[in-house]
């Protein structure tokens, strides 16, 4: 089930929002892998879809999120069972507005289909 950390939530500034905006948001949140760094992300649940983006900071540096943070921020905003994913679109359907940025898609109401686990590796 898609959630947003409330405690994390912008509430004043250009990306403003407070609970009434439901699970739709910007939301600063400290990194788990270095207390120095921390991810801007940006949640939302329209149009079928349950999808957040990120990017990380370093101070004023802005960077690409490590494999761990995307793990982490997966599992803040949905639950530890549930599937999502990162898209790689076809080419004419790019759009990078900010670089640096990942984000996590699933599908309201229906099943992400994924291979079998042995298709993947040893558990």
């Amino acid at each position: 089930m898609f959630h947003v950390p409330e405690k994390y939530r912008l509430v004043t500034g250009r990306m403003a929002s407070n609970v009434n905006f439901g699970n739709n948001g910007a939301f600063v949140i400290p990194s788990p892998v270095s207390e120095r760094r921390s991810m801007v992300i940006i949640a939302s649940d329209g149009m079928g879809w349950e999808h957040v983006s990120v990017h990380g900071e370093r101070g004023k540096e802005e960077y690409t999120p490590y494999w761990d943070e995307m793990c982490f921020v997966k599992d803040l905003f949905w639950d530890e069972e549930d599937v999502v994913m990162q898209l790689h679109p076809r080419k004419s359907q790019y759009v990078n507005n900010h670089p640096n940025t990942l984000h996590l898609w699933r599908p309201i109401d229906k099943e992400i289909p994924t291979p079998l686990s042995i298709l993947v590796g040893l558990k």
